[in-house]
């Protein structure tokens, strides 16, 4: 397989992240049952996650393609690998809020790199397309296996004198070095970006540029609205099933690991799929499905009583059936970055990948806290009701959005 090492740096790097980034579901759960913290305060985790990337991509995105995608890749792994073990050796709310600040910076580092090296090593749009979705399913893997990493760990100290679910980040830790030492004896030909480097204040002007085109602007609001609709119904599925479905707590996490499963499979799939069909129709079956599924399937979580699920056998049908949500969600936030990265050359995609996670992350944080409210201010039923809202409005802008790709020019930009 050409280009098979940086590749698979790519997949192992975007693996630690998933299994660091989607942990704060988990985290803001044992921060309400260990630290008696409201579900209010402890969901300004998921902030200091997002804002670190978005405040971090703001600032830094122009320069990364300066500094190197692989030196910034293996700053952000080294980052991480301290800050898990820190975490391990010191624990508290506190602690855990600097984690999620580290781990939002680094990750800001990365996936600027990752995006913009994807389009160092594909060759032509389907290509980056299909590595994209291949990319993003090997995410939700990490994501997949993080929920029951964790689960694992809180099900042990649960049952074992002296273990606690910090343990965890032990694990984390030996990862994150592993991918960085991958990455170091990995080469990366950067040439064909360095080649065209400019001043950094260019750079920066131009990622804000971007901003103005028609096309950007419809996308950062498909954007925004997928990562809110995912963030607000991952982070927080692992507390619906605590004090809604009444599942155990390591269940509660281990559960959720289907969301992360569906969306792997549906990520992996999506690219064979979108071979033989155009991604606007798939993109429009998924939103419409997904809808279907929230409708049809919150009410049968409704009046279940404290203690009657003991395990996976008693556990109600919703915990089972609603995750799979995340089959259909699936391909939109690949797909979509796709089709907008591949319309640009690829000594600009870099700016444009830093916008990308500049709103990803402030639809995360914004999808993660308005849950957060709903849950604590009224219940988790409505709470997941209320993301009907965000999927009808992205379904409804993906139709122009069609229309402007397809007319879109780079020259457009000097206009």
């Amino acid at each position: 397989m050409k280009h098979w090492k940086i590749k698979l740096s790519l997949f192992l790097n975007y693996f630690v992240f998933a299994i660091l980034l989607n942990s704060v579901g988990t985290v803001i759960l044992q921060v309400i049952n260990e630290y008696q913290i409201d579900p209010s305060s402890a969901s300004v985790l998921e902030g200091y996650k997002d804002l670190s990337i978005a405040i971090a991509s703001f600032l830094i995105a122009s320069y990364i393609p300066k500094f190197g995608y692989k030196k910034s890749m293996l700053a952000g792994l080294a980052f991480v690998t301290v800050a898990a073990i820190v975490m391990r050796l010191t624990g508290g709310f506190l602690m855990t809020k600097i984690l999620f600040a580290t781990v939002g910076v680094s990750f800001a580092l990365i996936k600027v790199s990752v995006y913009s090296t994807v389009g160092l090593i594909t060759d032509d749009s389907n290509e980056h397309s299909s590595f994209m979705n291949m990319l993003e399913g090997i995410f939700m893997i990490g994501v997949l296996l993080g929920y029951w990493l964790f689960g694992g760990f809180i099900d042990w100290a649960n049952h074992t004198p002296g273990a606690t679910w910090l343990d965890t980040y032990w694990v984390l830790a030996a990862i994150s070095a592993a991918a960085f030492v991958l990455l170091v004896f990995t080469e990366l030909d950067e040439s064909e970006v360095q080649a065209d480097n400019q001043d950094i204040k260019k750079s920066f002007l131009e990622m804000i540029g971007l901003v103005r085109l028609p096309l950007v602007l419809i996308f950062i609001a498909g954007v925004f609205l997928y990562v809110y609709i995912e963030q607000g119904i991952g982070t927080w599925m692992p507390t619906f099933n605590n004090k809604i479905l009444q599942l155990p707590d390591a269940m509660s996490v281990q559960v959720t690991s289907i969301f992360a499963a569906t969306t792997a499979i549906g990520r992996l799939a999506s690219g064979a799929v979108m071979k033989k069909v155009n991604w606007f129709w798939v993109l429009i079956s998924c939103i419409a499905s997904a809808m279907l599924l929230v409708v049809l399937v919150l009410p049968l979580a409704g009046g279940i009583e404290e203690g009657s699920v003991q395990g996976w056998l008693s556990a109600p049908f919703a915990a089972y059936i609603f995750p799979l949500i995340g089959l259909f969600l699936a391909p939109i936030y690949p797909t979509l970055s796709s089709t907008v990265l591949s319309k640009l050359p690829k000594t600009k995609q870099s700016g444009m990948t830093g916008l990308i996670v500049i709103f990803s992350a402030l639809g995360g944080t914004t999808g993660s806290i308005f849950t957060g409210f709903m849950f604590d201010h009224l219940d988790g039923i409505t709470a997941f009701y209320l993301t009907l809202i965000p999927m009808g409005i992205m379904l409804l802008i993906l139709f122009p959005y069609r229309k402007l790709r397809k007319d879109f020019k780079f020259e457009s930009l000097t206009d």
